[in-house]
């Protein structure tokens, strides 16, 4: 009996000391998947928790039926979702105009309201001007949704908002891509002037009046993806460039993830380019305990930055220090592609992340369909700690990862099956929300 117990025990010890991803598919509890939508297209675009322990989700509709209530037409407007600690949905907001209105991302402000950020095509409804295209649109609500302002930004091209932030002085940070040429060098007080689409990058103070505007870029296809604020009050701003002039200056390869840091009144102080050969794309940026930050993204790249590739294209993680230098990059994924879109910080440490995911081998275990949802939890070192695919025999996606106050996780994207994880479709494309406890 003594020897069985031994032998047990050795086993164990060896079992528990192997350094392989057998356990990538342990931990984060599923506890509830749902679509919201009507009869056209429901895309949730960016989470985040807020300040009464529940959530808010920020996206677009063109329903005017199902679950979509308050719209009188069917162009796209920005959704705005609040939801309890529970998963209730409390209310429901539509803004915008007859054109294409669509709504990217949000913040929660020191009021208990929100800024809603993303581009508008309108210029009637809740938009009182357009300059031509698509604009920078944000708008202030009060903690039930009430419209208190909203504002354009932009040119006779198409400028689109991607990301907005709070900043410490209680101001918001807008960036998204400027139209450079169809500006003709307009909308940077910046004494520079070249073309192609460019990082903009918009200061507002609390009221939502313009404290600067400044782009960044080349003259080829630069687009921003992201923003956080740095400890000493400037900002890093990421997304990717394919340029190779002007700001960029060691372009690796066709696109590149591109980082940029500028001060607090917006003078670029800094750029790194970080890629391979092939594509390479930074989607969101995240600041860390040690005050360092990490990048994440996708890449098709084997080279140069990047160690190693599984496949068609793998999600890349990146870790860099406050003056850009690489600390470590990581790739997950398996032979088909798997990208990464959100980074959100883990309350008991390392990061979650969402994505989306066509493989069913290396790093990903199972898939539904087409496309799958991916949700993973990474540790703070970059080692893969578990993955799950969420979805159906169609095309799945997640855009957006955030941990509530009670440690859940809510990830949300947009759905178009109605089988696998997924009970039901109600249109064409829905709003997903998935729960993980």
């Amino acid at each position: 009996m003594r020897k069985l117990t031994l032998s047990l025990l050795l086993l164990v010890l060896i079992s528990c000391s192997k350094d392989d991803n057998s356990n990538a598919n342990v931990g984060g509890t599923i506890d509830k998947i749902s679509v919201i939508g009507g009869s056209k297209n429901e895309s949730a675009q960016s989470v985040i928790s807020t300040q009464d322990g529940g959530y808010a989700i920020l996206g677009y509709t063109q329903s005017m039926d199902g679950d979509i209530v308050g719209k009188d037409n069917e162009s796209f407007d920005y959704w705005l979702l609040k939801y309890d600690s529970n998963g209730n949905l409390e209310w429901q907001k539509t803004y915008g105009g007859t054109a294409e209105d669509r709504g990217a991302g949000l913040v929660q402000t020191a009021d208990g309201g929100f800024a809603l950020f993303g581009y508008s095509k309108s210029s009637d409804g809740d938009t009182t001007e357009n300059a031509g295209g698509r604009d920078f649109w944000v708008i202030k609500v009060n903690s039930t949704g009430s419209v208190i302002w909203q504002k354009s930004h932009g040119f006779i091209g198409s400028d689109y908002g991607n990301k907005i932030i709070s900043t410490s002085d209680n101001g918001l940070l807008l960036v998204g891509v400027l139209d450079v040429t169809s500006s003709n060098g307009a909308g940077n007080d910046r004494a520079i002037q070249h073309a192609g689409g460019d990082y903009w990058a918009i200061k507002l103070d609390a009221n939502g009046n313009k404290l600067w505007r400044h782009y960044y870029g080349g003259n080829l296809a630069d687009t921003p993806n992201s923003v956080v604020e740095s400890q000493d009050g400037g900002f890093i701003i990421v997304g990717t460039a394919d340029s190779a002039d002007v700001d960029i200056t060691n372009n690796k390869g066709t696109y590149d993830i591109w980082i940029v840091k500028i001060n607090a009144s917006g003078t670029l102080l800094w750029e790194k380019s970080f890629g391979g050969a092939e594509i390479d794309s930074g989607y969101d940026i995240v600041k860390t305990s040690d005050n360092n930050f990490v990048i994440v993204g996708d890449t098709r790249s084997s080279d140069q930055d990047i160690s190693s590739n599984n496949g068609a294209a793998d999600a890349w993680v990146l870790k860099i220090n406050s003056t850009g230098e690489l600390l470590w990059q990581k790739t997950i994924g398996g032979t088909s592609f798997d990208v990464a879109r959100s980074i959100c910080k883990a309350q008991e440490g390392g990061f979650f992340i969402a994505g989306s995911s066509r493989s069913a081998d290396g790093d990903i275990t199972t898939n539904k369909g087409q496309n799958d949802g991916l949700i993973m939890k990474m540790s703070s070192d970059g080692n893969l700690e578990w993955q799950k695919t969420i979805g159906g025999s169609n095309i799945d996606f997640f855009y957006s990862v955030a941990q509530l106050s009670n440690s859940n996780v809510i990830v949300v994207g947009n759905s178009t099956s109605s089988d696998g994880d997924i009970q039901a479709n109600q249109g064409f494309t829905d709003a997903l929300i998935v729960t993980i406890k």
